[in-house]
């Protein structure tokens, strides 16, 4: 059995963006139709302040599984690297034999990004061209781009806790696109009037608060992944349609989601569905156009299985990659 290893700079040469949005939603419609096995991801906290994770899973199709092993060390972005590390290993399903080991940094950044990107084409208003950021790293600059893929947005406004950090994003990014680029000097200020807001900060108390929201927006909460965190108030959740990756996940590990009903403002009944259920047309997502539509991404092993599985089909076919016998 031939492996094959596949680095972080093939990974960004081999999967787009605009690819990764549809390899993520199909993944997505595979979940929810139940043909995918995704127990909760598992972590430890490290001495090191940082987290390992591992998260095991199973795609029908593609047929494949796998595991993500990741660490997650937050202040790497202050010292220029990802704060996501690891590997996805992919494993046949008819012998159970691995077959690569794919970077994960590269994948989680794209994918992640890539959802958010299915799920504003899925519940943000089609006319949508006002584009927030709350937050100004790796995952800024992926929403950015994923963002771009599914509507024509003509004005960015970006706002992060150092707005030097902000500035420099923009700058950096206002020559990569057409549009106007801009930081904010508060968070209210990035959404206010915006159409679609992307939280992409993890931090552990509200950055978003519902006082400020008005009708149409469509929010995509990603920064925060475990319990006791949130980067969206309370009432800025009971506003909204909530749409999740997966209930199961959301139930247990949606920080917003869990926050917001232990203030009474909501019960499980909030969250209407999985975003593969809109995908597959089981069940509505934005009704109206005044709708605040939110999209909860806890990131779910089946992205990184699929975008991973189709990664390695393109290396396969452009010769890319270390292989050796297994």
């Amino acid at each position: 059995m031939e492996l094959r290893i596949i680095g972080a700079n093939q990974v960004i040469e081999l999967l787009s963006m605009q690819a990764c949005i549809d390899v993520v939603e199909h993944a997505m419609q595979r979940a929810s139709e139940g043909d995918a096995i995704m127990p909760l991801r598992h972590a430890i906290s490290l001495p090191q302040n940082g987290k390992f994770g591992w998260m095991p899973g199973y795609l029908g199709d593609p047929s494949v599984c796998g595991a993500k092993l990741v660490g997650v060390f937050e202040k790497n972005f202050d010292l220029g690297m990802h704060s996501h590390n690891g590997v996805v290993v992919l494993f046949e399903t008819e012998n159970g034999r691995p077959f690569a080991i794919v970077d994960a940094s590269e994948i989680t950044a794209i994918r992640t990004a890539a959802a958010s990107a299915m799920a504003t084409r899925l519940l943000s208003r089609p006319e949508s061209t006002c584009l927030a950021i709350l937050g100004y790293g790796a995952q800024a600059r992926q929403h950015l781009s994923a963002m771009l893929c599914v509507r024509e947005f003509t004005q960015v406004r970006v706002w992060g806790r150092d707005p030097i950090k902000a500035k420099s994003f923009c700058d950096e990014h206002a020559n990569d696109y057409d549009i106007s680029i801009e930081a904010a000097d508060t968070a209210h200020a990035a959404i206010d009037g915006a159409d679609v807001i992307c939280t992409v900060t993890g931090s552990p108390v509200p950055i978003l608060h519902g006082e400020w929201i008005v009708p149409g927006q469509h929010i995509n909460a990603v920064g925060t992944s475990f319990p006791g965190i949130r980067e969206l108030d309370g009432p800025a959740v009971a506003r909204s349609r909530l749409f999740v990756d997966l209930r199961e996940g959301a139930l247990a590990q949606a920080g917003e989601f869990q926050m917001a009903r232990d203030e009474g403002l909501i019960d499980d009944n909030h969250i209407l569905g999985e975003i593969g259920e809109v995908s597959l047309g089981h069940i509505k997502g934005r009704v109206t156009p005044d709708d605040v539509t939110l999209y909860k991404s806890l990131g779910l092993v089946v992205q990184d299985l699929a975008a991973a599985h189709y990664v390695y089909k393109k290396a396969v076919a452009q010769g890319v990659g270390l292989t050796s016998e297994f």
